[in-house]
């Protein structure tokens, strides 16, 4: 019982103790000996470049070797405003985490302080985060005593939110300023757009003019025949081959042998072909001439396999479902 209220007394008598060490001057404290503390402080890492608003932090471990003590109440206090010769400091202590650790003959003490910026001006401004002071109490002496610990300030620069006067940037070449970067990602997107659109329109010009069967329905009876009539001569063989490549494109498209009487029926079947429904009339015409009447007219031109030729290739756009061009005789095939 009795060790029990030595043991308040003590608790009692040390807290009289500590808040009259926190009434006097800080100043007024002597510092503790060497070898007591030893403290680690973490910086922030650049010392340049801050606004208004934002945080520097800053981590300390401090170790204290007993019987010293540190008196809890002489940590930073959140929200208390610094001041230097009469003046605010603009600097606030936003944040503190502290914990500690006993490790025998020695506590450590791990402290994170998180200071915002409050200031501004025209031009850079030097700022310094504030010294601190922990106060220390030897626990052998019966509170006679009560020491500081100083914690040195750390200076800093404060930028402007906005600039005065002419800067040259090609003069301002800080290490802590990265690269002047564009945002590019706009010109990016219509360059993908404009890709995707060119290769698309490639496509409709290969699909539209291509000789080989590289796409779907583009190895159709038509285009095989335009590939064999574009290399043959004008002459009255190459027309006769000419004509009979046309008539096998036109029955393996109709299915059955295909001639101007049952015209009608296989443009029902492929209303595709009745945009050219005019030149399948003059192409049996022809075909008539070839094979059977040499002596009878035709009204497909003075050149006939330039006239097949194109032809064919009408017919090879209707069967790929495009619109034909316009026939013109004058034109080389």
């Amino acid at each position: 019982m009795n060790k029990l209220l030595n043991q308040i007394l003590f608790a009692f008598i040390l807290s009289l103790i500590t808040n009259a060490a926190l009434a006097l001057d800080v100043q007024l404290l002597p510092d503790v000996k060497d070898g007591v503390v030893i403290a680690q402080i973490q910086d922030p890492e650049r010392a340049v470049g801050y606004m208004v608003g934002d945080i520097l932090t800053r981590h300390i471990i401090v170790t204290i070797k007993k019987p010293y003590k540190l008196i809890d109440e002489s940590l930073p206090i959140v929200g208390y405003e610094k001041r230097y010769r009469g003046q605010v400091l603009g600097i606030d202590l936003s944040d503190i985490q502290h914990t500690s650790k006993d490790d025998g003959d020695k506590v450590i003490h791990e402290l994170t302080l998180s200071y915002q910026v409050f200031t501004n001006k025209e031009v850079v401004k030097h700022g310094a985060l504030p010294t601190e002071y922990l106060h220390l109490i030897n626990l052998k002496s019966h509170g006679k005593e009560v020491v500081k610990y100083r914690i040195p300030s750390f200076e800093f620069a404060i930028s402007p939110i906005s600039l005065f006067g002419q800067v040259k940037v090609e003069e301002d070449m800080s290490t802590f300023r990265g690269p002047l970067l564009l945002d590019n990602s706009l010109e990016k997107k219509r360059l993908k757009t404009l890709l995707i659109v060119l290769v698309l329109s490639l496509l409709g010009l290969l699909y539209m003019l291509g000789k080989h069967a590289w796409l779907p329905r583009m190895g159709g009876p038509f285009a095989r025949s335009y590939r064999e009539i574009r290399k043959l001569p004008n002459t009255p063989q190459g027309i006769q081959q000419a004509v009979s490549s046309m008539h096998a494109s036109l029955n393996t498209t109709a299915g059955n042998s295909l001639f101007s009487g049952n015209l009608e029926q296989f443009l029902v079947q492929n209303p595709a072909f009745n945009v050219i429904k005019t030149e399948m009339g003059q192409f049996f015409g022809l075909s008539r001439q070839v094979f059977f009447e040499p002596n009878s007219k035709h009204e497909v031109g003075n050149n006939p396999i330039q006239w097949l030729a194109q032809f064919c290739r009408r017919c090879r756009d209707c069967e790929r479902g495009l619109v034909p061009d316009t026939l013109n005789t004058d034109a080389k095939a």
